[in-house]
């Protein structure tokens, strides 16, 4: 054989030989990224149980579960206004561990914190924004009010006599009441909880006389008298309770107040792992399933693109800001 034709057929066994060796190389490779996820996914809540995120978490949860290949599983780790959570999430390593992101931790935090041990800009990873909840502002039925124009009256007439509850400070329960102090020119005192849950023990017992808390917790208590709604914080009155007008039109134009959830993971994920749940976070969201469970608690699920989402984020900053700045909302500990 010719010396050229055996350097030729050298140069095609050599070629050879590596695309083999590189595709050995790639196809575990592949196969890691087509196995996400490799083991349950942990989906953390940074509240107490029992208010609005657990029903939006938990509604999504069971529905992803179904076609991403493992179970998504809950997890409530409340404390620090969600800043626990928030901070382990954006530690963690495993890329199985996701946060269910809200206005309070979102848009509050970074402002009424003065030091965060994470950046919520930085550091996470905007999936997409589940559902908008409605904000209803609620009194205890044995309060002499039945709308919110008597109730603007009766606060003023005991200025500091009264408290309302949330779920701790800089929540969107929080935030809702200030925003309704603000343009009503009215006083109340501030308690603070440990999430909506036991908030909404102390209201119905009288402890509290009013608040301001997303629909899908309050329907149940409204529903049986133990709690009174005066108005509502959407643009249009809820089909579910159209004889309760809006706090804009008790008065007080353009006022609007909803909470929000939206899924997010540490930015540091592998780009396929966050399209894949990204993708999966959208299925569940804009499914029937969802949707009819939100519509039945009064919440609207959105299940926009990541993109989307995180120009939402930069939006609620921008808005929530100067409304902090202006009630002088601080963390428990620092005023």
């Amino acid at each position: 054989m010719h010396p050229s034709s055996m350097s030729f057929l050298n140069r095609r066994q050599l070629l050879a030989g590596g695309a083999a060796a590189a595709t050995a190389l790639w196809l575990p490779q592949a196969r890691a990224q087509a196995a996400w996820p490799s083991k349950p996914l942990r989906l953390v809540v940074p509240f107490a149980p029992g208010g609005s995120s657990e029903i939006v978490a938990r509604a999504v949860a069971a529905e992803m579960s179904k076609t991403i290949g493992q179970n998504v599983f809950v997890d409530n780790k409340p404390g620090a206004a969600g800043n626990i959570a928030m901070q382990e999430v954006a530690a963690s390593t495993d890329e199985h561990t996701l946060i269910l992101g809200h206005i309070g931790t979102l848009a509050v935090n970074p402002f009424i914190f003065p030091k965060l041990s994470y950046d919520v800009n930085r550091d996470f990873a905007p999936i997409t924004l589940l559902s908008k909840v409605p904000s209803l502002y609620v009194v205890h039925p044995d309060l002499p009010v039945k709308n919110l124009k008597e109730f603007v009256a009766y606060v003023k007439s005991k200025p500091g006599q009264l408290n309302y509850g949330s779920a701790g400070n800089g929540s969107a329960g929080h935030l809702a009441f200030e925003y309704l102090k603000m343009v009503s020119d009215t006083f109340m005192l501030h308690v603070p909880y440990r999430g909506t849950g036991p908030m909404l023990t102390d209201l119905m017992a009288g402890r509290l006389q009013a608040a301001a808390v997303g629909a899908p917790a309050l329907l149940p208590f409204i529903k049986a008298g133990k709690l009174r709604c005066i108005a509502t914080g959407t643009a249009q009155r809820l089909a579910q309770m159209p004889d309760v007008p809006t706090v804009a039109e008790s008065g007080y134009k353009g006022f609007e107040m909803t909470q929000w959830y939206g899924l997010l993971a540490p930015s540091k994920w592998q780009k396929p792992h966050l399209a894949k749940l990204e993708a999966e976070a959208i299925k569940a969201a804009r499914g029937t399933v969802v949707k009819e469970k939100m519509a039945q608690e009064t919440a609207l699920a959105v299940g926009n693109t990541s993109e989307e989402f995180g120009a939402f984020i930069k939006a609620e900053q921008a808005r929530w800001k100067p409304v902090i700045a202006r009630a002088e909302i601080k963390p428990e500990g620092l005023g």
